[in-house]
């Protein structure tokens, strides 16, 4: 490597390759491939009977023989992951294998007592698949090459300023499907849409919590660049991202790292890299170890997985309505793309919804423009959660129908969300409680009116000189003065009566 590349290394981790250029970047082509390694909602281990959830936990508590690899310690397999594991294969629109085996994956470091992993690697129990992502208008399909089961290893610590490490063995023993891609990405926002794509459809068909903060959905992404599209460049791992943004930061950042080195005449060393956070920027970690590395054998201790036709099918018929079908449901409704995007995300929302739909398709669209709007905001400002909304469907429904059927003003109904959602309150007692029912009694509206004619005579001379504008402004009167009660439908009408117009 020539003596220029540490200066340029140095400068493009300081400055995130901004000194990269469009027409520079324009002759490389960028190849992302990413593994996802996917935390199986078990309550127990994958080969053990302790706890699966360590979050809270004090350090080695969520242990035992076979985390601590004590002489004698025989792993047993847990039923519930091999299910979750064969689901995921339906999430990732494939079919899971009905023969697949578990192997030892050999390395050495303070955090693997046994000296050896238990993974899947020459027959895992999903092959294949795919995942659609949507950048810029355009679809597009990712491969899945594989998703394979392993046991988590433990976390080792580093304080710092100290000159010794910590090993926290909580995680040992964590069932994880680790699911890689095929290098079908080629730009940071196809790699950000893949990741969250992921996200949906593990979280969707139920087999993970798939919580980013607690590191239940952990990516590694691989970033390679060439000036030749049919020739892949040396590739790096940046591993172990907890957030889509990170995923999408760290693969900008490799583009445009790698692309400076090529361009200064450095070379690309195959490696593990971290991400820095608060830097923005990637760092070396160590060398990039290729597989025989690992030194992989059959494991002797763990049976075979044979799963039957009739196991696979009554799997099949268990994965609920995806991310791809709710998005196809939500658009017959007449809502925004983005606003179909809002209870996408939230799955636990889009099953409320989905359930909404089969009892009324116009008065969930009602009830999708205030879960968008009002609610998102009263739910991101902590005053509700999601548990509470999902719950209330019966009195939301009664409330868009009163707006629907012009009982209730929408301005009103807004105003009832948040007590009818928490207190579970029926809509039209509250209603009447607040004095907020609103009049469609035409002889009560047409005195209101007059009034507000006479104290309006230059806008009422507008509408009828042909300013129609200005009808709206005397509507909004006549709401006032009626303090949000009257139909502003019906109030309209007897506007233009009383002025005789059309």
């Amino acid at each position: 490597m020539p003596k220029s590349t540490p200066t340029i290394q140095k400068s493009v981790e300081r400055f995130g390759g901004a000194m990269i250029s469009a027409d520079i970047k324009k002759h490389y082509t960028a190849t992302i491939g990413i593994e996802c390694h996917v935390q199986l909602k078990t309550k127990s281990k994958l080969f053990a009977g302790e706890e699966n959830d360590a979050r809270g936990k004090a350090p080695n508590t969520t242990v035992g023989h076979v985390s601590f690899g004590m002489p004698g310690a025989l792993p047993v397999l847990n039923k519930k992951a091999v299910e979750l594991a064969a689901k995921a294969a339906f999430a990732l629109n494939t079919t899971p294998q009905k023969f697949s085996k578990f192997d030892r994956k050999h390395y050495f470091y303070p955090d693997l007592p046994k000296g050896y992993q238990i993974s899947q690697f020459e027959e895992p129990i999903v092959l294949g698949g795919y995942v659609d992502i949507i950048v810029d208008g355009i679809e597009k399909r990712i491969g899945i090459t594989r998703a394979h089961m392993e046991e988590d290893a433990g976390k080792s610590t580093h304080p710092a300023g100290r000159d010794y490490s910590l090993v926290d063995l909580n995680r040992a023993g964590t069932p994880l499907l680790e699911i890689v891609s095929e290098p079908d990405m080629h730009s940071a926002a196809e790699a950000k849409a893949f990741a969250k794509a992921l996200y949906l459809q593990v979280k969707y068909a139920d087999v993970s919590d798939a919580d980013l903060y607690h590191g239940n959905m952990r990516f590694d992404v691989n970033v390679s660049v060439s000036k030749d599209p049919e020739v892949l460049g040396t590739r790096t791992e940046t591993k172990n991202l907890n957030s889509f943004k990170s995923v999408e930061k760290s693969v900008e950042y490799e583009i445009a790292r790698q692309i400076e080195v090529l361009e200064e005449g450095g070379s690309i060393v195959q490696e593990t890299r971290g991400w820095d956070d608060a830097k923005q920027s990637t760092f070396s970690q160590r060398t990039k170890e290729d597989a025989h590395d690992y030194r992989y054998m059959p494991e002797p201790d763990v049976p075979p997985i044979v799963l039957t036709d009739e196991y696979i099918e009554r799997l099949k018929t268990e994965i609920p309505t995806m991310p791809d079908e709710v998005r196809k449901m939500l658009s017959q409704i007449g809502i925004s793309s983005s606003q179909v995007e809002s209870i996408v995300e939230e799955p636990q929302l889009a099953r409320f919804v989905v359930g909404l739909l089969e009892k009324d398709k116009e008065l969930t669209k009602t009830i999708s423009n205030w879960l968008t709007g009002d609610v998102l905001k009263l739910v991101a400002d902590g005053a509700l959660t999601w548990n509470q909304v999902c719950e209330a469907g019966d009195p939301l429904l009664k409330l868009a129908r009163m707006v629907n059927e012009n009982e209730l003003s929408s301005t009103s109904a807004k105003e009832l969300l948040e007590s009818i959602i928490t207190e579970k309150t029926d809509p039209e007692t509250l209603a009447k409680e607040r004095n907020l029912i609103q009049v469609s009694d035409e002889g009560a509206i047409e005195k209101i009116v007059a009034e507000v004619l006479a104290e309006n005579e230059k806008a009422a001379k507008d509408v009828k000189n042909g300013e129609v504008k200005a009808i709206g402004f005397l509507v909004g009167q006549v709401m006032a003065k009626s303090k949000g009660q009257a139909n502003p439908g019906v109030a309209q009408q007897i506007i233009k009566k009383q002025l005789e117009i059309n």
